[in-house]
């Protein structure tokens, strides 16, 4: 094999992976995202996702319909989110500590009722080949595109529109700026974070079930890695802009993809090190993004971590 094809297989790979890895990203930064422009940070969306697979697999099992899965970890995620939203709005409670609290909850409950589930063989999710009028194997196998991510990646356009020109999002952006303001033009600040904060788990149980029920496809204690704090500290990196969100997802998508590319041609050594890579990608971009200038900036007001 020459250098040539080597690189390219390394980077097809990378490719392949940045997509597939990239979608429980995208879910959960989306999700904490219009959860924060609402002025609120849930830090639970990580015990969210996991317990939206654990749901989305055994639902997908138990009925034999993996989207039926999708739809059951989404709902999951709205209980989830809408528990958040309804605890925070009591008097003098902190939303991180909330959120930390919930995180530990969803996670521990996926692992207790999830363990039946460790086993079976739930129906996966579909793929769509990108590249299936090409004829070549190695590229129609690298751009197997999961409808999850292209529904995300629309999810996100839709989201950076609909702040900038529709009711709803100059209504969240108004509460996580100034909560007075909201108040002052009639509108409830509390049931406006609390939709959005149920909309938010949503998105992060959908981002759960594709982890189930398409990459790596199945159900265990370790399935998730963290990829749901990630998540968070990815909308601080992307500044609150859904779009930007996409583009840092595919970033950490391709980090998570390095040691899976490597492997594919023969490089072993430091493949866990490799793996590694959204971890140090992650405090490596906290670092070089953090400045007493910058390091909120574009946040909304109302956060909690900017008072």
């Amino acid at each position: 094999m020459t250098e040539d094809s080597t690189l390219s297989i390394v980077l097809l790979a990378m490719v392949a992976g940045a997509i597939r890895v990239s979608t429980p990203f995208l879910f959960v930064s989306l999700g904490e995202c219009l959860t924060e422009k609402s002025g609120r940070i849930n830090l639970g969306l990580e015990g969210t996702l996991v317990f939206g697979a654990m749901a989305g697999y055994a639902v997908a099992y138990e009925s034999g319909s993996a989207w039926l899965g999708v739809l059951a970890a989404g709902l999951s995620g709205c209980v989830f989110g809408a528990l958040h939203g309804y605890i925070c709005k009591l008097p003098k409670v902190n939303d991180i500590a909330i959120g930390i609290a919930l995180m530990l909850f969803g996670t521990g409950l996926a692992f207790f009722l999830g363990k039946a589930y460790i086993q079976p063989q739930a129906p996966r999710l579909p793929s769509i080949s990108l590249a299936g009028w090409t004829g070549n194997p190695q590229l129609e196998q690298a751009l197997q595109v999961n409808p999850l991510f292209l529904v995300g990646v629309v999810l996100a356009f839709i989201m950076w529109w609909a702040f900038k020109n529709t009711r709803f999002g100059l209504i969240v952006r108004m509460t996580g700026d100034s909560a007075a303001a909201a108040k002052a033009m009639g509108y409830s600040v509390d049931w406006v974070r609390f939709i959005s904060t149920t909309i938010g788990g949503f998105f992060a149980g959908v981002g759960g079930a594709f982890l189930s029920l398409y990459y790596p496809g199945s159900w265990s204690e370790g399935l998730s890695s963290g990829q749901g704090l990630m998540a968070v500290a990815l909308v601080i990196f992307a500044r609150w802009n859904p779009i930007a969100c996409f583009l840092a997802a595919l970033l950490f998508g391709a980090a998570g993809a390095i040691g899976p590319a490597l492997q594919s041609v023969g490089i072993t050594q430091g493949y866990y090190f490799f793996n590694a890579a959204p971890y140090v990608l992650t405090l490596l971009i906290m670092i070089i993004s953090t400045s007493p200038k910058r390091s909120l900036k574009g946040a909304p007001a109302e956060l909690s971590i900017t008072k």
